[in-house]
């Protein structure tokens, strides 16, 4: 079947047109490709531009991310210094606990020896003011009056009280305790106090003797010395050397002649010398003659006043204070 000649003169027209168009497009001028010229190095510009910045932002941003890493790695040096810095005040805080622990045990052993029960509920601190106080308070009167042995090693071989002179043969009250003792044995002094007598006292069958004035009316006599070692006056600590057992006077034997004395009046020595701070209500049971409450009375208000500060000079325990 063929073409219909109208239509194919329509389509011969339309294909004369396009390639008329084509053909007709105008060239580019001198002016257009400098336009595009500019154009393409305006864009080029841009996209340099465009890089320098975003070249600059990855810069910084390196930069920050090696601070950042920096920090991350101080971060987590001070993190294990802190961790370890932890660990060392754990150990010091299980060592204290330990200590604690065993303070504790020590105090209640304290608190048992020196007679005092405190409240379950007083802090340990309290607890320790407490038993330093009271164990201070018994340790003066431990040194102000006669306790322990004046002798090292002290076996007893006459007691206090009525018997029949080993010498004069007659019954008559022995006011003191002899302890056995080879010629040349150390003596000691059982208290702090002051010399009031030194030396050989005829008459009294004493012999070589020394006699210490001790706090609160109390006295002590060493008698049948071989050697004396102090002077009149001498101010004495408890535990000092003071002279040498002898066999000097009426005796039959060496021996040491030991007296307690208060205002004047002869005590049996043996509750003395048990005395001791774990032992310390021996003397107040065996020996009810003193007057122990006021006593313990006036030594604590003299702890009192050591313990608070003053301008004026706190009161004097000397044995010859007025």
């Amino acid at each position: 079947m063929g073409v219909p000649a109208a239509l194919f003169k329509t389509a011969s027209c339309h294909l004369h047109l396009e390639r008329s168009f084509v053909i007709m497009h105008p060239p580019p001028t001198a002016t257009s490709r400098a336009n595009h010229a500019r154009q393409v190095r305006a864009t080029a510009a841009e996209n340099t531009g465009k890089k320098l910045l975003l070249s600059g932002q990855v810069d910084r941003q390196q930069s920050r991310m090696a601070e950042l890493q920096q920090r991350n790695q101080q971060i987590q040096d001070q993190n294990y210094n802190l961790l370890a810095r932890q660990d060392e005040l754990q150990q010091q805080v299980e060592r204290r606990a330990r200590e604690l622990m065993a303070l504790s045990d020590d105090l209640d052993q304290l608190e048992s020896i020196i007679g005092i029960t405190p409240p379950t509920s007083l802090p340990v601190a309290d607890r320790i003011s407490v038993a330093s106080h009271t164990a201070f308070e018994k340790r003066l009167l431990l040194g102000s009056i006669p306790s322990g042995y004046p002798l090292g090693e002290a076996t007893v071989t006459s007691e206090f009280g009525m018997r029949e002179h080993p010498v004069v043969e007659k019954t008559r009250l022995h006011g003191g305790i002899d302890l056995r003792a080879s010629i040349g044995t150390q003596v000691w002094s059982t208290a702090d106090g002051v010399v009031e007598y030194a030396g050989h006292n005829p008459g009294s069958g004493m012999g070589k003797m020394i006699k210490i004035v001790h706090n609160y009316g109390f006295s002590t006599i060493y008698a049948h010395l071989d050697q004396v070692d102090v002077k009149v006056g001498q101010y004495i600590s408890q535990g000092e050397p003071i002279g040498r057992t002898g066999n000097t006077g009426l005796s039959n034997a060496p021996h040491l002649h030991y007296e307690i004395r208060y205002l004047g009046r002869r005590l049996n020595p043996e509750p003395f010398m048990k005395w001791s701070i774990d032992r310390y209500k021996t003397v107040f049971e065996q020996e009810e003659r003193i007057q122990w409450q006021s006593l313990a009375r006036t030594v604590r208000n003299q702890v009192r006043v050591m313990d608070q500060p003053s301008s004026r000079p706190a009161a004097s325990l000397s044995v010859i204070s007025p």
